[in-house]
């Protein structure tokens, strides 16, 4: 069949072959009617029974495929739905009954009503699988045929069965009638049917462009489905302007009536704009109109450009609750950056104070159009505020869109009533909305008349939010509307809590951090020396920076003054890498270990040999998993200067090499040889001798004076040399003077600075003297006699009787025990110094003699006589010395 319109559309191109064609075509036709009708009165007895299966397979298929039947199946009332078209088919397809029912095989129709609702009497198993029952019985009526055919939804579930019933000799009979009718109606028909199909198959495949009648079908059904199903709009119209189909979703949306396909659109009731888009038939996408009360999106495009009659397609779509949830999800989305924001811009410092501030700038104009931020005092200080605070809160930040606000200005300390927003806020942690402040409900009490100002100005609104963190109150950030006329609503409470939570956070950290800041600079104050002690061998000034806060804190640099025996004077600066408490607590350990070790009066390399033993082993004691960090990282510049021969012997530990500055302005670096840091060990230290005139300063500092991120240290070290070098500057003026050129005032050091300057003094030849003692105990009395001479000429006759025995006491030791060479040196100072050196490195020990022993008690009166008393070791042997505390004179 398929080639037949082939042919036929052919005809005038091939004409002889088409017509050789179509000629046989008929003939073969004939010859097939021709054997029908005589099959048809042969065999019409024979296949009556085959008829009536066919004929009652056909209407039952045909009934069950009805969209009509899966419709009223699917109602609520299968049975008023379903009788009068049953009954209409079985009359119309001769049948004897058309039954629809229950996939259980309960009856929805029948021809007598009386057995509607009884269960069909029959074989429904292989229906209600899915399959066709056909079966033949024999009643009082004769043989009959009947047929069940299930019928399916889209998704081929068995929801009803057909069946269909026709007795075997109604079949036979209207055949036998109609074998006559069907002869001569084919003679009559064939002549005018083989001309029409020829001309209606070619004008049919033209206009269905080769689609055949099942085709057609099927895609009319699926077009029809799809057009009334779907949830758009959907609008075709001509080029007249002429509604030619409207679907059922867009006769909704447009409010339009059943009569409305074929009309012009000027004369349709739509809104105007909805109107004008349809007349123009313009290209467009998604263009929101409003008709009525719903927000609809309209997309058009012509057809012009298409093969055919012209016009426009438009789709519409519902778009209002769209929109309302876009208007929501923009809401969400504006305060999630609102959020996130504050998460940026608030706490980026450790300073309670900043981060109010960054709280009420962060929020105006975005939240509020004025934030104040009250907290605690004890808050300020780094401790927690306790339910007495309540009544008294410090005003910390002030922000706003204008000034000259009647608020609380900022630095005020306001006592807020408890019944007021303010004050039940931080006492309950709740968060306080007032959305008509005009109404005075109560939030007035604190001060009536500032509160009627405030509503004068146009403050109409306001949220007392709690600062709560960790459980701790902190204060109360409270906002504030005038210039946005929406007042606050419980909305709005969310996003300040969200807000204020964070902040809060924040301020508790830096509350936190200002605590801990506290405590270790009360710490490291503690352990650096509070006033230098009184000696004669230097003048000292210093000058002390610990870093600030935010930039790392409370550090390790420290510095010392030690007087020493003999007049002499120890300086040391040190540093221990590291900030916070533990470097506090590990510089109070190293100075307390050099002024241990420098009552050993050890020269310099010595004690940091020993200190760096010390360090060691306390790295050592650190348990591997503990927590507690090592000292490893410390340096230290040790130097000790003798007034009476002006001999600075200096060592240093990773530390930087001092600077030496001579009277005539002249400053260069000491020389000392470098060291390795404290901890390392292993490793012996060096010391320099260098003899100073008087007048010359030693200048000692640690690497955050001259370290910067912008500058080499090479350079710093030579401002530092040049801001010292000049000629006649005071140890203070040097110390203002560095701190001028490296340190300027607006700057903070990001790491603590120390620096030491010492100017060097002599001891006039007249306050000293020094006798060589032989080996004789003879000589002890002329050295009595000399000291006795010495002290009279001084003026110190009351303290010559003590020396004197003191000092016999010590050379008849030196004979006895010790080799020579026996020096004897007297300094008058402070107090009044004797020293007694020999050759020999062993010490004498102070002990308790007995009764009858006839020695043991010198060294117990020099030590009962003196006020102090020791040993110190030199190259050559060691050296006693005592000293005698002298009254104060004018």
């Amino acid at each position: 069949m398929d080639r037949l319109p082939r042919g036929l559309r052919s005809w005038h191109g091939l004409r002889t072959v088409a017509g050789q064609v179509f000629i046989l075509q008929v003939f073969v036709i004939l010859v097939l009617v021709a054997a029908a009708v005589a099959a048809l009165l042969l065999q019409s007895r024979a296949d009556a029974e085959r008829e009536a299966r066919n004929r009652s397979l056909a209407v039952a298929s045909a009934v069950a495929s009805s969209p009509a039947v899966r419709q009223g199946l699917a109602g609520p009332n299968p049975r008023a739905a379903l009788q009068g078209q049953a009954e209409e088919t079985r009359r119309r397809s001769g049948v004897d009954f058309v039954v629809v029912m229950s996939p259980d095989g309960i009856r929805y129709t029948h021809p007598n009503p009386t057995q509607i609702g009884r269960h069909y009497i029959g074989d429904i198993a292989a229906a209600q699988r899915g399959g066709i029952v056909t079966e033949t019985t024999a009643g009082t009526l004769g043989r009959s045929v009947r047929t069940v055919v299930p019928v399916t939804d889209p998704g081929g579930k068995v929801i009803g069965l057909v069946s269909a019933g026709i007795r075997v000799d109604r079949v036979s009979v209207a055949a036998d009638r109609q074998v006559p009718l069907v002869l001569v109606a084919t003679g009559l028909v064939l002549s005018a049917a083989t001309g029409g199909t020829a001309l209606i198959s070619r004008r049919l495949r033209r206009q269905t462009h080769g689609l055949g009648p099942a085709q057609m079908t099927r895609m009319y059904e699926h077009h029809d489905a799809v057009l009334h199903t779907v949830k758009e709009g959907v609008l075709i119209i001509d080029a007249q302007s002429r509604l030619l189909l409207v679907n059922d979703e867009a006769r909704r949306l447009l409010q339009l009536g059943t009569a409305a396909e074929g009309r012009p659109v000027v004369s349709l009731e739509l809104e105007p704009r909805a109107k004008e888009l349809l007349l123009s038939g313009r290209a467009t996408t998604d263009q929101v109109i409003k008709v009525g009360d719903r927000l609809l999106a309209i997309s058009q495009r012509p057809m012009a450009q298409q093969p055919g009659p012209g016009g426009s397609v438009a789709t519409l779509r519902d778009t209002t609750e769209l929109s309302a949830l876009m208007g929501r999800v923009e809401v969400v989305q504006e305060r999630l950056k609102l959020l996130y924001d504050a998460g940026i811009r608030i706490g980026t410092t450790l300073d309670v104070t900043r981060t109010a501030e960054e709280l009420a700038e962060f929020a105006v104009p975005r939240f509020a159009d004025y934030v104040t931020v009250d907290l605690a005092d004890a808050v300020l200080r780094g401790d927690e505020a306790n339910l007495q605070s309540v009544a008294e809160l410090r005003r910390v930040a002030l922000h706003g869109i204008r000034e000259g606000t009647p608020l609380y200005p900022a630095g005020e300390l306001i006592r807020f009533d408890p019944t007021t927003p303010q004050g039940s806020g931080f006492g309950s942690g709740q968060l306080v909305l007032e959305a008509e402040m005009a109404a005075f409900s109560g939030w007035q009490t604190q001060a009536p008349d500032r509160a009627r100002r405030l509503v004068a100005y146009g403050i109409h609104s306001m949220i007392a939010a709690p600062l709560r963190a960790r459980g701790v109150s902190l204060g109360v950030a409270t906002f504030w509307r005038s210039k946005e006329p929406t007042p606050f609503t419980q909305e709005d409470l969310a996003v300040a809590e969200e807000v204020v939570a964070r902040a809060a956070v924040s301020i508790d950290n830096a509350r936190r951090f200002t605590r801990e800041h506290t405590m270790a600079v009360a710490l490291q104050r503690s352990l650096l020396p509070h006033a230098l002690p009184d000696q004669s061998a230097v003048d000292v000034a210093h000058r002390y920076l610990p870093a600030e806060a935010g930039l790392g804190g409370v550090g390790g640099d420290w510095f010392d003054v030690i007087p020493l025996p003999g007049a002499r004077v120890a300086i040391v600066v040190g540093d221990v890498v590291g900030h916070g408490l533990h470097a506090a607590a590990t510089m109070g350990q190293l100075r307390t270990a050099v002024h241990n070790f420098s009552t050993l009066d050890l020269p310099p390399d010595e004690l940091l040999w020993c200190l760096d033993e010390l360090v060691s082993r306390i790295d050592q004691d650190v348990d591997g998993s503990s927590e507690t960090p090592t000292i490893t990282g410390a340096t230290c510049a040790y130097a000790i200067y003798d007034p009476v021969s002006g001999l600075c012997t200096m060592a240093r530990a990773g530390h930087l090499d001092p600077l030496v500055v001579y009277p005539d302005g002249h400053a260069e670096p000491a020389g000392v040889p470098a060291g390795p840091p404290l901890g390392l060990g292993g490793l012996p230290y060096e010391k320099a001798e260098i003899r100073l005139p008087e007048n010359s300063s030693i200048v000692l500092y640690t690497d955050g004076l001259i370290e910067d991120r912008e500058r080499d240290i090479d350079e710093g070290i030579e401002r530092l040399r040049r801001a010292v070098a000049h000629s006649g500057q005071t140890p203070e003026g040097m110390c203002r003077a560095v701190m001028e050129a490296l340190l300027p005032a607006p700057a903070a050091p990001r790491d603590d600075v120390a620096l030491l300057v010492a100017r060097t003094r002599l001891l006039d030849g007249d306050r000293t003297a020094s006798w060589d003692v032989p080996s004789d105990p003879s000589a002890v009395a002329g050295v009595r006699a000399c000291a006795g001479r010495l002290l009279h000429d001084w003026g110190m006759d009351e303290e010559a009787f003590t020396l004197e025995l003191i000092l016999s006491e010590l050379v008849t030791n030196a004979i006895r025990y010790a080799t020579g060479p026996i020096c004897v040196r007297l300094i008058r100072d402070r107090s009044l110094i004797c020293e007694v050196s020999d050759g020999s490195s062993v010490s004498p020990h102070l002990r308790r003699a007995a009764t009858m022993d006839e020695g043991g008690r010198g060294l117990f009166l020099v030590a009962q006589f003196a006020d102090r008393w020791g040993t110190r070791y030199t190259s050559e042997g060691k050296v006693i010395w005592t000293e005698q505390q002298l009254p104060a004179r004018p």
